[in-house]
């Protein structure tokens, strides 16, 4: 029997971790600023949509697939920016 060698993630887990936790908490910061609400749900949506960006391409293993199969992880993101313009276009009609 061969063995195969295990490349330890902990570091780079580790990075991860801080990274979202980092984002964490500039969203637990953004609703106690003065800004408009616009403004902080705007703000919160994309720390969320990048969270769950990092953790896809972290855990969800993205940074390993081919080109291709990154793209097809990019559509639903694009039919949801989409589906926002659409709304935002009938709103300030």
């Amino acid at each position: 029997m061969s063995e195969v060698s295990h490349k330890s993630h902990k570091a780079e887990y580790f990075k991860v971790f801080i990274m979202l936790t980092a984002l964490t908490v500039v969203e637990l910061v953004i609703p106690g600023m003065s800004i408009s609400h616009f403004a902080k749900g705007s703000s919160l949506t994309l720390l969320a949509l990048g969270k769950a960006a990092i953790v896809a391409y972290s855990y969800m293993h993205l940074k390993d697939e081919t080109r291709w199969m990154k793209f097809v992880a990019l559509i639903p993101i694009a039919a949801f920016c989409y589906a926002v313009m659409v709304i935002l276009e009938s709103m300030y009609r």
